[in-house]
């Protein structure tokens, strides 16, 4: 993917928005993916996500379990989260 926005990524990759949002967010973090702006495009929304030259073929291993790691993460806070909401409605009850 040269140039496209996170909700294309999360369409392409089955995730939701948010989850697309919270993985790119730590891979930037982590330095695996980099953020350029498109300064020459109309859209200035759209962004490129890159990965760093340096250690490619090791980033991707890398990558792969981070990604698998944060899916995780992100799953368990939505259940959380679903746990905190219907406890909430039984206490309205």
């Amino acid at each position: 993917m040269d140039s496209t926005s996170q909700r294309v990524m999360a369409r392409h990759y089955g995730f939701s928005l948010g989850k697309m949002n919270f993985i790119l967010k730590a891979l930037i973090e982590k330095g695996i993916v980099k953020v350029e702006n498109f300064t020459h495009s109309s859209d200035k929304a759209k962004y490129k996500y890159v990965l760093t030259a340096v250690g490619i073929k090791t980033k991707y291993k890398l990558a792969q379990q981070f990604l698998v790691r944060k899916e995780l993460e992100y799953e368990k806070i939505q259940q959380e989260l679903k746990e905190v909401k219907q406890f909430l409605h039984e206490s309205e009850s």
